[in-house]
């Protein structure tokens, strides 16, 4: 069987501004370093599974976006993470929910892959950080703490946190790697600190089929309001569609048309078994960048409503 040209897309959030050319430079730089750490992996031969968990390990550790360190605060000064991820080619999902002082949630997913419980929440989570001696992590970082005592101060008034630790982007997010390799495998994962400030046990859309999901057809990761995620059931309703026959791109389009019609706020990326990439949002600002091969790309300039694709 002849080898596939691996492709890789990955995101960091989505929201309803950039402010500023700075803004997005920085954030493109971001996405950048990542892309050119894992492809190389792919080139030689890794698994889709394997870019996807270091995509999102080096996403989690950069404090600009909301997943691992950098993550938003809840309501009770607690950082709570979530992250899953799913192996297309055995269409096996697993994730964390709301764990606590953990490095890379995107690790504990990982290891689920191979157990009989591939889910667990919060008490769950923390008795496997415990099992396996990882050592804990405090993620906070100094502007996530002083964002938190402002809206503190004004009672949690709507008004959110950031994705991007700068407050460049205003609006909700997470970070996600969406991956197919060599051998035609697909992969995708997708980490979050939440949306801040939220109700506890507020469950995110990114360790649910909602906002993560890969078969050997597609795989989707979503990024913005995670309960409009959850409504539209995004990450299933595109792979379903790609795989009842629709192009990737003709499933974005439809997908996000309804998600439109109906004021949902949130984005989401793509590959299928072809080798299509793919990305699409209802919000203003995706922060996305892909790599086919060939060409670098990124989704950060691009003007709302807008659903595209490469090879």
């Amino acid at each position: 069987m002849a080898q596939l040209q691996p492709k890789l897309i990955i995101h960091g959030g989505a929201g309803s501004s950039l402010k500023g050319k700075g803004g997005a430079d920085a954030v493109r730089q971001s996405l950048y370093a990542v892309i050119a750490a894992v492809y190389p992996l792919l080139e030689a031969g890794g698994s889709a599974k394997e870019a996807v968990v270091r995509g999102c390990q080096l996403l989690e550790d950069d404090p600009r976006f909301n997943a691992g360190t950098g993550s938003v605060i809840q309501s009770d000064g607690q950082i709570r993470m979530s992250a899953a991820l799913m192996d297309g080619t055995h269409q096996r999902f697993s994730g964390v929910i709301n764990t606590m002082r953990v490095k890379n949630p995107i690790d504990l997913a990982a290891f689920l892959q191979e157990s009989d419980d591939r889910v667990l929440s919060d008490v769950g989570a923390a008795e496997l950080v415990r099992a396996l001696q990882i050592p804990p992590y405090d993620p906070l970082t100094e502007l996530r703490l002083q964002e938190w005592i402002q809206a503190r101060q004004n009672n949690f008034a709507p008004g959110a946190a950031g994705v991007v630790a700068e407050q460049e982007l205003a609006g909700r997010g997470t970070i996600g790697v969406v991956a197919l390799d060599s051998a035609g495998r697909l992969a995708a994962g997708t980490s979050t600190g939440g949306k801040g400030f939220e109700r506890i046990g507020r469950v995110s859309d990114a360790a649910m089929p909602a906002g993560t999901y890969a078969t050997v057809h597609a795989a989707i990761s979503c990024t913005g309001i995670g309960e409009d995620i959850i409504d539209e059931c995004f990450a299933a309703r595109v792979v379903v569609r790609v795989t009842d026959g629709m192009s990737l791109h003709a499933a974005f389009e439809k997908s996000f048309r309804e998600a439109g019609d109906r004021h949902r706020d949130f984005g989401a990326i793509g590959i299928d078994a072809t080798g299509a990439i793919a990305w699409g949002k209802t919000s203003d600002v995706l922060l996305a960048a892909y790599y086919d091969g060939t060409q670098i790309g990124d989704t950060l300039d691009l003007p709302p409503g807008l659903i595209s694709s490469s090879r």
